[in-house]
């Protein structure tokens, strides 16, 4: 049987079966007296040089003491008695936060671990997860354990809110929760109090919504920014008239802030005074201006002034109130084009997040897949008919490559030691099938759906997982274009006006003084404006179009070619016989006298013909905009080899970025829309996942590559 045929039977094997990435599960077992190693390992099911394996400190033959921790992979088929006192180590489900810090204690004599649970308000549990050790031995005297400390929450308080200590705000054009936060002093989380009504998804306010906002006891908002305060150390020669003229303050205002001028006559070189901080119109704060960032716990000047590369005076000048203090919470407020070690989306700061670093093995993803696999319709029996099918329906080529890339990333998930379980149903292209099978599906248990291809079950299962209790996000692979509002979809294909835009701008940055012509079909007649809106000195090259063919004059086209300077080639079109002739023609008038180089804002199908050279293409030196990068060979080439006997394609290499990416995220999280608003950009093998909310219409990915042919070689241009 061919490899080809080998690689299906392969992956509907796991379809049909279904699915789970497990890491290694642990049981502990605290021998007995009378107990043996291999009575143990009988009673697991497992061979005793397995329990040699995990617990290094015993040696074959040895008497085992009473009470000895044994640690026991779960390999076997039956767990130990309900008498005995063991514990799950790798499989404990329950959801729990992040600790949001750790304190160290010394175990005295006589101490257990319940009685150090009961001390610090957590479980035992708790307190083993981050101390490994405690799995495999007993506590003992002067042991040192990291002890987690979880933020308390009261429980289901509702606070009373008393008109006289809060104001309505009206919303001013760009601004967001995070540029009013700032301007107001306040935190997220009392912005978000006093208005339960906005939503946990996104940033976005419309211009003119009204927001309750705190304010101090017969103060207003005005009077509240008026009384932030900068110090100012009076330098030579300083007198009223330049205090005003710098500041905005007059001299009385500035003599009754500062008392001590009176009683030494005067202002008084040296001498350090208060001034008030200039109030700022709604205006002067949004995202036009600045960028803003939300202080995490544990972060202080140092912290900052790194992480932002900035000197803690500049950081003042842009946040005063930081002299009273770094507190979590605050929002701070940056320069619009600050660099630093941090990514900006929609405005706000991004922490960038090592996600392989900040995984939580106690997080178990439950994932539904849904593609259409269409096993109904392929004949195994027969290779020649399979082979055909396949080729003919790009629907199942997909869905099986997708499929199996998905695999090999289950596999390198486990190694990590997260436990997957992943449920696959076949929706063969049927909106039909696709409700039955969700009729069957407790969709509530997910925490997210991979699929499917068509845009009527996408729809479908975007609706039904949006009112299952908690909305599930739902993963369309490829590209999906849809006219209705789908919320909780995250759109992994970047847009074609995004990878334009993308391609646009890069444009930009290299075009001087280069002779810029643009050859574009009629239904590329808003692409062709586009660009020459962008480049208003481009030329046009005029196209014949007849009913069945189309080709370029190639007279006029000559005549609009520069000796003097480059030409650079924009080619808009999705016609598959235009491409190969305006590809040749091209590279036929790129000479030494003449240089010719090809461009695209949009690489489609057309640009795939079989009749077009790569040599010309390289000669050219023909630049797009791509959602994906050749994959050399990697750990996952190598992986995906020895699985399926073959490289693989474009869908398979899609296919595990998209599920290792968000299955990395869930096991950091467990919650993709969270995740999605704090991780910056991700990138694995040949695909780049940046998410940003719409308002109204899901998630969709905004990164992207440039793409170039050089030396016969296809290459992602470093921006």
């Amino acid at each position: 049987m061919s490899q080809f045929l080998k690689t299906i039977f392969c992956v509907s094997f796991f379809v049909l079966l279904g699915c789970k990435a497990m890491a290694q599960k642990f049981t502990t077992h605290a021998v007995k007296r009378g107990e043996t190693l291999e009575s143990v390992a009988k009673q697991y099911r497992v061979p005793p040089s397995t329990i040699l394996k995990y617990n290094k400190e015993i040696k074959a033959g040895q008497t085992l003491a009473p009470n000895t921790i044994l640690v026991i992979p779960a390999e076997g088929t039956t767990a130990p008695p309900p008498s005995q006192n063991t514990e799950v180590a790798t499989d404990h489900v329950t959801a729990q936060e992040d600790p949001i810090g750790f304190t160290s204690h010394k175990v005295k004599k006589r101490e257990t671990l319940y009685s150090i649970s009961k001390r610090y308000g957590i479980t035992e549990e708790q307190i083993k997860r981050y101390n490994k050790e405690l799995y495999s031995s007993q506590l003992k005297k002067k042991m040192v354990l990291r002890i987690p400390k979880y933020r308390k929450i009261a429980p289901s308080e509702t606070p009373t809110l008393n008109p006289d200590d809060y104001e309505t705000y009206t919303v001013a054009p760009k601004e967001t929760r995070w540029s009013i936060a700032h301007k107001n002093g306040i935190t997220i989380d009392s912005l978000l109090m006093l208005n339960p009504g906005l939503p946990k998804d996104t940033d976005y306010l419309r211009e003119g919504q009204e927001l309750k906002l705190p304010r101090k006891a017969g103060s207003s908002i005005k009077a509240q920014e008026a009384r932030l305060f900068t110090s100012y150390t009076v330098p030579p020669k300083m007198n009223f008239y330049q205090l005003e003229k710098q500041f905005g303050v007059k001299s009385d205002e500035i003599v009754r802030l500062n008392p001590e001028i009176s009683e030494r006559g005067g202002l008084k070189e040296g001498m350090v005074i208060r001034l008030p901080q200039k109030s700022l119109d709604a205006g002067d704060v949004n995202t036009d201006n600045y960028i803003f960032y939300e202080v995490k716990p544990k972060q202080n000047e140092f912290r900052l002034t790194r992480k932002f590369g900035m000197t803690w005076t500049d950081l003042l000048k842009y946040n005063p109130a930081l002299s009273n203090g770094v507190k979590a919470g605050m929002v701070l407020k940056l320069p619009k084009g600050q660099v630093g070690n941090f990514e900006v989306r929609n405005s706000l700061v991004l922490d960038k997040i090592d996600l392989l670093d900040s995984i939580n093995t106690q997080n178990v993803p439950q994932i539904l897949v849904l593609l259409p696999f269409r096993f109904d319709r392929l004949d195994m029996a027969d290779e020649a008919e399979v082979k055909k099918d396949i080729q003919l329906r790009t629907d199942i080529k997909a869905s099986l490559q997708l499929y199996s890339g998905a695999l090999v990333a289950l596999d390198s998930i486990a190694d990590l030691g997260i436990s997957v379980n992943v449920k696959t149903h076949d929706n063969e292209l049927s909106l039909t099938k696709t409700k039955e099978l969700l009729a069957r599906e407790n969709l509530s248990n997910y925490n997210a759906v991979f699929g499917p291809l068509d845009v009527p079950s996408l729809k479908e299962v975007a609706i039904q997982t949006a009112s299952a209790g908690n909305a599930i996000p739902v993963i369309a692979p490829t590209r999906i274009q849809s006219d209705l509002s789908l919320p909780n979809v995250f759109f992994s294909y970047t847009a074609e006006k995004l990878l334009r835009e993308r391609m646009l701008a890069y444009m930009d940055t290299l075009v001087t003084d280069q002779n810029i012509i643009i050859v574009a079909d009629k239904k590329n007649e808003a692409t062709q404006k586009l660009i020459s809106e962008r480049f208003p000195e481009a030329k046009i090259a005029m196209l014949i179009e007849e009913e069945k063919n189309i080709s370029l004059h190639l007279d006029k086209f000559v005549a609009l070619l520069s000796t003097e300077k480059e030409n650079w080639v924009f080619v808009e079109t999705d016609n598959a016989k235009l491409v190969p002739s305006v590809s040749s023609i091209l590279n036929s008038n790129n000479t030494k006298e003449v240089k010719v180089r090809m461009f695209t804002t949009n690489k489609n199908k057309a640009f795939d013909n079989e009749a077009i050279s790569i040599s010309h293409l390289s000669n050219l030196n023909f630049t797009y905009p791509s959602v994906y990068r050749e994959v050399g060979s990697n750990a996952f080439v190598k992986r995906y080899s020895e699985k399926f006997g073959d490289a693989p394609d474009r869908f398979a290499v899609r296919g595990f970025d998209i599920m290792y990416d968000l299955l990395l995220k869930l096991a950091y999280k467990n919650d993709l829309f969270l995740i999605s608003k704090m991780v910056g950009e991700t990138e694995y093998n040949g695909t780049k996942f940046s998410y940003e909310k719409d308002p109204v219409s899901g998630y969709y990915n905004q990164s992207s590559y440039i793409i170039t042919y050089d030396e016969m070689r296809v290459k992602e241009i470093k921006l």
